[in-house]
């Protein structure tokens, strides 16, 4: 009797790993430009899959292939446009998202796709450290709006200038209209770096986070639970490590 039932057991174990998703089901997946997580290839603010590339857009895109779950991905502009989207539509997910205890309830997630630091840089030259966030109430500080360093900024009490892209940040600091610029490293260094912009001080490095595939609550459990069981096979084998190294 014990065969049977172990068959029996198993069968059930594969029935439930792939449980059936409603017919004709598609996973909407935006991002945006935040390099070297995800780009588009001719730098524009709007791209399909084939012209989109990055450490995470390769990651989730593997992942989706293994886990067998149909999508579209796009690539759009601004980010505080598609990540409303994303709370507000079924079946829609966004990358690079960071995680954060107050975002916590707001979507599924899964993750984590790679880890980062937040910064506030200051011009190449400047001797301008800080000790504290507290410190930092005294200078203007330039940040992304509705991206996660900024609404940190803003829980925090200080009061930064958004801009609707962060690359604008960076103009911002070189002419001195702002004193620090609020980024993720190594985002605002990579994007520095594609203006010829090298040796950006950091005058704070003060939260270190995690960037995720974020979904509207509506999305059905199986489709969180097979994406994060591919991710984390993908980690497992190696496949994540050789992605990042075709970037950094």
């Amino acid at each position: 009797m014990l065969k049977p039932v172990l068959a029996a057991f198993s069968l059930l174990l594969c029935l439930t790993a792939h449980a059936e998703l409603p017919p004709a089901y598609r996973v909407t997946v935006q991002t945006e430009n935040f390099p070297p997580f995800n780009m588009a290839d001719n730098a524009k603010n709007f791209a399909y899959e084939k012209n989109i590339s990055g450490i995470n857009t390769e990651i989730v895109q593997e992942m989706f292939r293994r886990a067998e779950v149909p999508y579209d991905m796009a690539l759009r502009f601004p980010w505080s446009r598609i990540y409303d989207q994303t709370l507000e539509k079924a079946d829609h997910a966004l990358f690079s998202t960071t995680f954060t205890e107050a975002r916590k309830p707001l979507f599924k997630w899964v993750g984590p796709l790679a880890g980062t630091g937040w910064v506030l840089l200051a011009r190449p030259g400047s001797d301008l450290r800080l000790g504290s966030l507290a410190e930092a109430a005294n200078y203007k500080i330039g940040a992304y709006k509705n991206d996660a360093v900024s609404q940190y900024l803003e829980g925090q009490g200080l009061e930064p200038i958004n801009a609707l892209q962060d690359s604008k940040n960076l103009d911002k600091l070189l002419k001195g209209e702002i004193d620090l610029w609020a980024t993720t490293d190594p985002v605002g260094p990579y994007l520095a770096k594609q203006e010829g912009v090298t040796g950006l001080a950091t005058a704070l490095r003060f939260n270190d986070a995690e960037l995720f595939l974020a979904f509207n609550l509506d999305t059905p459990d199986e489709v969180i639970q097979r994406l994060q069981a591919a991710l984390d096979t993908m980690k497992a084998d190696g496949t994540v490590e050789q992605i990042k190294a075709r970037y950094l």
